[in-house]
């Protein structure tokens, strides 16, 4: 299959290198004048999960090839998408009169209705999924990060289409464990606002990266995604449907904290995610947290922990005498 990553983050790279490895052709789209900047290769810092509970190692220089120009009669088969959620409505409006006749994999958060976020994106050339791996670029360059074994595909009520069926079928020829998720609309908005607790303590924290291991905060976490439940009701999802992703939030705060304090001590997926996101600035939390309290606003639900978070996300007001 020839594959196209639109850009070069993190989930971009980690799992352009894992298609590769499968025997798929890989290429980058970046942004004019990006490939010069970005050089012929990655230096990959890995721990890769998929063979062995504890992990293997993986540091190498990975070569890659990158282009900076999409006709609309490209012969990509897939388009991997994955970009910052508040990303996605510039990068749809690009793809649009470009895609040809390759299948578009959504591949990260979403918090508007599915179908609505992917523009004019043809709907019947999408397929929808998670990333199950994080990490980050750091200083020197290198992406340090780590490879869960299994990723997250899912459906919007319907059963996959062929399309969709071949793009699941890349991921297992590259080695990964397919969790289907029939109401991935739903699991989606559950997993936005679960990351909207967690970034809410981070920026209060400083970054996301203080939060490794810390009881107190990963509690106040918690708690945070707790008092967002009311929100995914008043958005009209049926709760029963996501009982397992919300048990972290529904059980007590006295076994949940310290549990999630050992994972992301111990468990290099949870660790590094956390550890390598310690950009003060970084945006997408800030638009994530944004994006719900206003949400909530508009709906009339109270979030109490989210509401205090927001001098950390707020944005600046501008134009005042």
């Amino acid at each position: 299959m020839k594959i196209l990553m639109f850009g070069r983050g993190v989930i971009a790279t980690v799992y352009g290198w894992v298609l590769q490895q499968a025997g798929h052709d890989v290429e980058f789209y970046v942004r004019p004048g990006r490939a010069a900047t970005y050089g012929d290769a990655v230096n990959l810092d890995l721990i890769d999960m998929r063979r062995r509970v504890r992990g293997q190692r993986v540091a190498e220089k990975w070569p890659v090839r990158y282009r900076e120009a999409l006709a609309p009669d490209h012969d990509f088969d897939l388009i991997v998408l994955s970009v910052p959620h508040h990303r996605l409505p510039e990068a749809t409006a690009f793809l649009a009169p470009r895609v040809g006749q390759a299948t578009v994999l959504v591949f990260g958060n979403l918090w508007t209705e599915p179908l609505a976020a992917i523009g004019t994106l043809p709907p019947d050339q999408i397929a929808w999924g998670f990333p199950q791996a994080g990490g980050g670029f750091g200083a020197d360059g290198v992406l340090h990060g780590a490879l869960l074994r299994s990723v997250v595909f899912g459906t919007l009520g319907q059963p996959p289409t062929d399309r969709e069926q071949a793009v699941r079928q890349a991921f297992r020829e590259a080695g990964l464990r397919i969790k289907e998720r029939p109401d991935f609309r739903g699991w989606l908005w559950v997993h936005f606002v679960s990351d909207a607790g967690m970034f809410s303590q981070g920026l209060r924290r400083g970054s996301l990266s203080k939060l490794a291991g810390a009881r107190g905060d990963l509690r106040e976490a918690l708690l945070a995604g707790r008092e967002l439940l009311p929100l995914l009701q008043a958005r009209d999802l049926d709760l029963r449907r996501h009982r397992g992703g919300l048990l972290p939030f529904r059980a007590p705060t006295w076994l949940t904290a310290p549990a999630l304090a050992w994972l992301t001590t111990h468990v290099p997926l949870a660790r590094v995610s956390l550890t390598m996101h310690d950009d003060p600035d970084a945006e997408e939390p800030r638009e994530v947290c944004r994006d719900v309290l206003a949400e909530a606003r508009r709906l009339g639900i109270s979030v109490p922990r989210l509401e205090a978070a927001e001098p950390n996300f707020a944005r600046e007001e501008t134009g005042r005498v």
